[in-house]
């Protein structure tokens, strides 16, 4: 036994040992936030609150319960500060869990026990996922943990056995929400060899009791559920839309051709000639929505694959292959209803049952198993370089602004490791809405997630810009990649063949400059310069959406001149009362008659300086699904004009 675990072992560690330093990256920033607030509240990591798209948000409607924090918190806690390499040789356990349990489902399922272990483990998105500190990997190693022991424990009878399964579906549950997946499954395995066993039964439901039981302690704990919460987020955000429904089915249909190298995949699952029409038309149909040939090519070998696991269950041949293909073709099912954004990562659970039966059809062509292997592993290690070096870019960037961020205030527009690693060196994230004054810097990334700011009367200049490249043309994520890596909203293919800037990083130094404009419309090129806080993106090119407050800069008029806005109020706004202030002074305060366009306008002013602050406030504001903004009016213009030069109503 110990012969064949071992190479399983070793390539585990081999894939894990050259990536130890990898940057923090993706989602990290988010656990290590829940693992920083265990110190201080060890029952609840996620009810840390951090920044997120430029909103201060509350981590306990995060889509992962809480282990991954707890286990970065004991990490955190032994080592008293973040540290790449210690931190990536702790998750190494997880690794080394997946590449054991894989052996032993292997052993029992295939009758090439050692290639099908590998198949499982050169999945791309483990090779490069499991160098990230997120919770994919854990859930791997105890899905696959679980599914092991408790196959065993089915076929010897055997209650120790059942315990050790029903513990790793627990640690599975505390995990991730998906883990509830684990109870149909097994049970169906149970129904086929021991239907009989209500011990077998009870074991199957633990990731259930298990979720239920903390949604149910975060209930009574906090008066909230964390289930609702994320609906919540789904319902803010628009992330359960049709659209990002389709787009999530296509980009996980596209990657489940990668789960063993597509013409393995294909050598495997493609006999029979109606199942090569269905590859072919649904080619066709991938061609309409992008005719890259990685797409189209994947979505076909995807629904090829897809194709023998319904005719495995539909012919009820095999036992072990009709369960197999129901591990396979359920959690694909299933992932179609819960997920939204088509990420590679979400299929890792089912790696294991496609390797499998791939290795049960390919018995007779083994050269092509180990052929295919070899271009797993090559691809999967090409892809995970790629990937470090995305992540070391903002890691560097962020060190040679080090010496700026103990002399300057440095707000980040951007999210992931660029966030982190300039957080680190004093840095905050930009909200929505906020005003960076002259004298400080912003860094912004085009890639990760940046968000429209105001620059308080002041102008920027460029101070540093790096664009982060790879060595190899292969894009997980990219500026003009088109890529599902890591979600659909960048695009469809599993990855990408490009050789385009991964991102472009730059800090910008805001200097004072004094507002050129009397009168601000909303559209004019330098409005963005004037505008301290409280009015967002420019829209339709003409107006923007203001919040409850909103202030801007403008020239001070030569002799006494009327402080005037316009605003139009939607049906669906609450506000009815506006104030204006002038340098803090109040000028107006009006009623406002209900919805339609209104020009509010006060008595002749004159500032006392040469510039003049104005502050619009409103009474009411409101928000809209989808729309994570506090919304109050629609403005088209502010500032002082006389009446003979206002503008026309539109």
């Amino acid at each position: 036994m110990l012969r064949g675990l071992l190479p399983a072992v070793a390539f585990a560690l081999l894939i894990r040992l050259p990536f130890l330093d990898q940057a923090i990256q993706g989602d990290d920033i988010y656990y290590l936030a829940g693992a920083q607030h265990a110190q201080v509240d060890p029952l609840h990591p996620t009810h840390a609150r951090y920044v997120f798209l430029g909103q201060v948000v509350e981590m306990q409607g995060h889509p992962h319960p809480p282990f991954n924090a707890w286990f970065l918190a004991l990490l955190l806690a032994l080592a008293g500060d973040i540290y790449e390499v210690p931190y990536h040789s702790a998750y190494l356990i997880f690794s080394v869990t997946a590449a054991v349990a894989a052996w032993a489902l292997a052993r029992r399922f295939s009758p090439h026990p050692a290639a099908a272990t590998l198949l499982t483990l050169a999945a791309p998105a483990f090779v490069v996922n499991g160098n990230s500190l997120e919770a994919d990997v854990p859930l791997m190693a105890f899905w696959l943990a679980a599914t092991a022991l408790f196959v065993r424990a089915v076929d010897e009878g055997s209650l120790r056995r059942l315990v050790a399964a029903a513990t790793a579906m627990a640690l599975a549950a505390l995990t991730a929400y998906q883990a509830v997946l684990l109870a149909p499954i097994l049970g169906f395995y149970l129904w086929q060899r021991a239907r009989g066993w209500r011990w077998g039964w009870a074991a199957s439901t633990t990731p259930l009791a298990v979720i239920g039981a903390w949604q149910l302690f975060e209930r009574l704990a906090t008066g909230a559920l964390p289930a609702a919460i994320l609906a919540g987020f789904f319902r803010t955000y628009g992330l359960q839309t049709l659209e990002h429904k389709m787009a999530n089915a296509a980009a996980l249909t596209a990657h489940l051709a990668w789960l063993v190298f597509p013409p393995a995949a294909v050598m495997a699952f493609g006999r029979g000639r109606a199942r090569l029409v269905v590859a072919v038309l649904a080619a066709a149909a991938g061609a309409a929505l992008d005719a890259h040939p990685l797409f189209w090519c994947s979505l076909a070998v995807g629904v090829l694959v897809l194709s023998e696991l319904v005719s495995r269950i539909a012919h009820r041949g095999q036992a072990d292959e009709t369960f197999l293909a129901f591990w396979a073709i359920g959690f694909f099912a299933a992932a179609l209803v819960l997920f939204f954004a088509g990420s590679a990562r979400y299929l890792l659970p089912m790696a294991a049952p496609v390797a499998l039966l791939a290795s049960r059809r390919l018995e007779t062509l083994r050269r092509w198993v180990w052929v295919g292997l070899a271009c797993q592993i090559l691809l999967g290690v090409a892809l995970a370089r790629v990937n470090y070096e995305h992540w070391d870019g903002y890691r560097q960037f962020a060190r040679t602004l080090a010496p700026e961020c103990q002399v300057r205030r440095v707000w980040i527009n951007g999210e992931w490791g660029l966030r982190y690693y300039l957080e680190s060196e004093g840095g905050l994230p930009l909200l929505r809405g906020q005003a960076v004054q002259p004298g400080e810097i912003v860094v912004s990334s085009r890639l990760a997630y940046p968000i429209p700011f105001t620059t308080g009367g002041g102008a920027p200049v460029p101070l540093a810009e790096s664009t982060i490249n790879a060595s190899l043309p292969l894009r997980l994520i990219g500026l003009k990649a088109r890529s599902a890596w890591s979600s659909a909203s960048f695009g469809l293919r599993p990855f990408d063949w490009r050789r385009d800037a991964l991102d472009v990083v730059r800090a910008e130094l805001i200097v004072e400059r004094a507002p050129e404009l009397e009168y601000l419309p909303m559209n004019s090129p330098g409005a963005a310069h004037q505008i301290v806080s409280g009015l967002y993106e420019l829209e339709e090119g003409r107006y923007r959406w203001m919040a409850g407050r909103a202030i801007v800069l403008l020239r001070s008029p030569q002799r006494p001149t009327p402080l005037e806005v316009r605003v139009f109020i939607p049906e669906n706004a609450p506000a009815r009362r506006i104030r204006l202030e002038v340098d803090g002074s109040r000028v107006l305060e009006r009623l406002l008659p209900g919805p339609g366009l209104h020009i509010v306008a006060s008595e002749p002013v004159k500032p006392e300086g040469p510039t003049a602050r104005v502050t619009i406030e409103l009474d009411r504001t409101f928000r809209v699904p989808g729309d994570h903004r506090e919304l109050g009016v629609i403005v088209t213009g502010v500032g002082f004009m006389q009446p003979a030069a206002r503008p026309p109503r539109p």
